[in-house]
């Protein structure tokens, strides 16, 4: 690790109010300038302990610290790298080591998520016998959405009307399993404004959830299997519609080595840069947007949704209070770590309930699930929403 990446930390503290942990618990040490403290005695030789393990692991990698930096520190650098010398050097608890082993050999893959399908109409049922098992356990199970019929999409979606341009897009693990329907709406979208969508059938995980714990060879193994099925569809943008996926093929150029040949655009991003040509047809509902903590700091992808929703006839956008704050999904921190999330989880229900939304939208699959969990576990109700959904509702003239 740079130390130099360490030393641009001068202290100050303006991270302190965005940071998820340190909002919880108030804790100098489970903030991002305390956690690059633990970083500095380990860059200066100290081993890391259970502690400081401890505290490593209780980050979200959110990344609102980021954006808060007056100093420009990569706080995301650090953290994913200091990661990588957790995994290589401290040694877990069996039943830690357990579960990490059940996540990493199961999301990253989506042929093994598709098995779960079936099951997924029991799972809110059995979570809490599950989570007198383990926490952990119970955590996967409540967090279960109502998975729609799967939705294959060709190798090859026609743009409707003049073609404007060709794309490719990332089907995703988790989108593409238990969300299908995002997918489908997303090529509508593209198709509707004019884009050819390139879906190569041989792309896997992008290796996202695998950068944000630490594991390296998985991660560059998952990447570049990505960059190759893009390579040989031969097309120069790759559009993404999930936040942490987007934001780890963004940053493929320091995980390999080398600039992929293509770029990676966020749905949304690449809709505001194109521009409108298909007619919005009015929705009448009130929308919550949340912002995903990878779209919006680790992206810097802010106005582009919001402009996009708010662009649709009769559509009423409500802020959500504290929206900079980590819903508590963070790739697989909701599993993982499901107290903090459970307390985050609820603290974002709570905020989205002062909107008085009917309708709940994101654009991460992960923070779909958290917060719609949240709210049931509230006793409320909301419906959920891709940004992709509410657009491909409008611009197809259809209810949502």
């Amino acid at each position: 690790m740079d130390p130099k990446l360490i030393n641009d930390c001068v202290h100050c503290g303006f991270c302190l109010p965005t940071c998820p942990t340190y909002a919880l618990w108030g804790e100098e040490m489970d903030s991002p300038r305390g956690r690059i403290h633990l970083m500095k005695q380990h860059v200066e030789g100290t081993p890391i302990t259970p502690e400081m393990a401890g505290h490593f692991d209780a980050c979200l990698g959110c990344m609102a610290c980021v954006t808060a930096c007056p100093s420009g520190v990569r706080y995301d650098r650090l953290i994913e790298l200091t990661r990588v010398e957790v995994e290589r050097q401290h040694v877990r608890e069996p039943q830690d080591r357990a579960v990490r082993g059940i996540v990493f050999s199961l999301f990253p893959y989506p042929r093994r998520l598709r098995l779960l399908r079936p099951t997924m109409w029991l799972a809110e049922r059995m979570a809490p016998f599950l989570a007198r098992a383990n926490p952990s356990l119970g955590a996967m199970a409540a967090l279960a959405p109502r998975v729609e019929h799967r939705q294959r999409l060709p190798r090859l979606v026609r743009a409707r009307g003049e073609r404007r341009a060709t794309v490719g897009m990332l089907l995703g693990c988790v989108q593409r399993e238990f969300f299908p329907q995002v997918n489908a709406a997303t090529a509508r979208v593209l198709a509707l404004e004019g884009c050819d969508v390139v879906v190569p059938p041989e792309q896997g995980c992008c290796g996202a959830l695998s950068v944000h714990s630490g594991r390296d060879a998985q991660a560059r193994r998952l990447a570049s299997r990505t960059v190759r099925a893009f390579e040989r569809a031969g097309v120069e943008t790759v559009v993404v519609n999930a936040a942490g996926c987007g934001s780890s093929m963004k940053e493929y150029a320091e995980l390999l080595g080398h600039e992929p040949p293509f770029r990676v655009a966020d749905l949304s991003e690449y809709l505001a840069e194109l521009g409108p040509v298909a007619k919005r047809h009015p929705l009448p509902l009130t929308v919550a947007y949340h912002d995903a903590c990878h779209l919006a700091h680790a992206q810097g992808v802010r106005a582009q949704p919001r402009e996009l929703l708010s662009a649709i006839p009769e559509l009423e956008l409500r802020e959500i209070p504290e929206s900079a704050i980590c819903c508590g999904s963070a790739g697989t921190y909701n599993l993982l770590q499901p107290g903090a999330a459970r307390d985050l989880g609820d603290r974002k229900a709570a905020a989205v309930g002062t909107t008085g939304a009917e309708l709940l939208v994101s654009a991460n699959p992960g923070c779909t699930m958290q917060i719609a969990a949240a709210v049931r576990r509230a006793g409320g109700r909301i419906r959920v929403a891709h940004t992709a959904e509410v657009m491909d509702a409008s611009l197809r003239g259809v209810t949502l």
